[in-house]
């Protein structure tokens, strides 16, 4: 067998792997944006290194963007085949790509990769499939388990039936959760296999031991005395679920002022806690008992913004006041009008509760940056920054580390999903602590032979 690293070799996004059978049969495992600074995502317009048309099928592991959204390419590429993915996966898939694609249409600096028609003709191809059952694809089998990253993550056991080498099985990790998640059941471990494709986006840190939830209450309780505003960039799949089902119980355990305006100011986020709402067969007891009294998704105060009419009244409103919104990395979305008003204001404060990716505007202000510019408008911070990594939905180097324990035989480990220092990081850790010598840190578009 070989594989082809057509993307997350040497950053954390981009996702997309081609593997190739003894028999010469190829599968992709994931397409996902090249997401970040311009010398990031120009890569999503370069030529694809891989014949669609040939392909047997395509296995997605989950919805974020930066897995699937290149995947309607390539249709105009030849493709034909099925693309497998879980139930969950499907639908906040669909949400993720049509909002793809009208930010795409919208940007009139760059050729759209493609147009809502093609998600639509994507999702044709769409066959869904649930955890630990054996489905084919060609000479392929593959079996899905929960990877405790987001609703509905899997990660990838496959195995070559036309292999009569001892390389057969090889797992490909997806985005693996920070297990215990707040929302989600823990990863699933996996038992044997003989090559790892596994990521390694915090291959060179352990989350701190602090409690979010707390952190959450202290920045809310800081502006309620102050009559400030607290902005919190959020990631419209699972963390903005999480930042409220945190509010719901702080709400509920009286720590926080019950008349305080919470605005939820994210469309894209809305309809992904619609899918949320529809999988309760997914959620861990916790959340599940929450349901059995109300939803911990919607309270008296909070306030969802429909339209960009909407957002824009949030600031016609006096007193202390929390907005969650998107994108994450304030890179884009709702979130840049209210840094543009509120960041100049000694009595904002601004909370990250995700990633901030190397490139991205949340990365330039949590290294300190204090002018910044937003939309062609230059601004100084006076706002309060602080950050809380222990809500990330990815496992750290510890946890990383004890998944891979876990599966007996594998004698390689390829490293994707990381910046060079994190997955370098990793591969130390992996060689002295589990004794596997042969760790490799692929590059972009390189084809290794398995």
């Amino acid at each position: 067998m070989k594989i082809k690293f057509l993307g997350a070799a040497g950053t954390v996004t981009g996702s997309c792997y081609q593997l190739t059978s003894e028999s010469e049969e190829s599968i992709l495992i994931d397409c996902g944006l090249f997401q970040g600074p311009d010398y990031i995502e120009k890569y999503n317009y370069a030529p694809f290194e891989s014949d669609a048309s040939s392909l047997t099928g395509i296995i997605l592991t989950h919805a974020h963007l930066d897995h699937c959204g290149r995947l309607p390419i390539l249709l105009n590429k030849g493709f034909k085949e099925a693309v497998w993915m879980t139930r969950p996966t499907c639908d906040l898939a669909e949400i993720s790509l049509f909002d793809s694609a009208k930010i795409n249409n919208k940007d009139s600096g760059k050729r759209a990769l493609y147009t809502k028609d093609d998600v639509s003709r994507l999702l044709e191809h769409v066959k869904t499939v649930e955890y630990n059952t054996v489905f084919s694809a060609g000479c392929f089998s593959i079996t899905f388990y929960d990877a405790g990253h987001i609703l509905g993550s899997a990660s990838i056991e496959i195995i070559d039936e036309s292999s009569r080498g001892k390389t057969r099985k090889i797992i490909f990790s997806g985005d693996l959760g920070n297990t215990p998640q707040d929302l989600i059941r823990p990863t699933q471990l996996i038992a044997s296999g003989d090559v790892v494709v596994m990521e390694s986006t915090y291959g060179d840190r352990a989350h701190p031991e602090e409690n979010p939830s707390e952190i959450i209450r202290s920045e809310i309780n800081t502006v309620e005395k102050s009559g400030g505003v607290l902005l919190i960039p959020a990631f419209s799949i699972e963390r903005s679920q999480e930042v409220l089902h945190r509010i719901f119980h702080l709400r509920k355990e009286g720590k926080i002022n019950g008349s305080t305006r919470i605005y939820f100011d994210s469309p894209m986020a809305q309809k992904a806690t619609e899918v949320f709402e529809k999988y309760k067969e997914y959620y861990n007891p916790e959340l599940t008992s929450d349901f059995k009294e109300n939803n911990p998704f919607h309270f008296p105060e909070l306030i969802t913004s429909q339209n960009r009419g909407d957002s824009g009244n949030i600031s016609l409103f006096t007193g202390p006041k929390i907005i969650i919104a998107g994108s994450g990395m304030m890179n884009g979305g709702r979130i840049l009008s209210h840094a543009l008003n509120y960041l100049p204001l000694s009595s904002t404060r601004l909370l990250f509760v995700g990633y901030q990716s190397d490139g991205t505007l949340g990365r330039e202000i949590l290294r300190g940056q204090k002018s910044i510019d937003i939309e062609g408008n230059s601004i100084y911070i006076h706002a309060s920054i602080s950050q809380t990594q222990a809500m990330s939905s990815h496992a750290d180097y510890p946890k990383l580390l004890s998944w891979l324990r876990n599966i007996t035989g594998a004698r390689k480990v390829f490293l994707t999903h990381g910046e060079e220092n994190s997955r370098a990081s990793l591969s130390g850790k992996i060689k002295k602590d589990l004794k596997i010598s042969g760790v490799v840190l692929p590059t972009l578009n390189q084809e290794v032979w398995i």
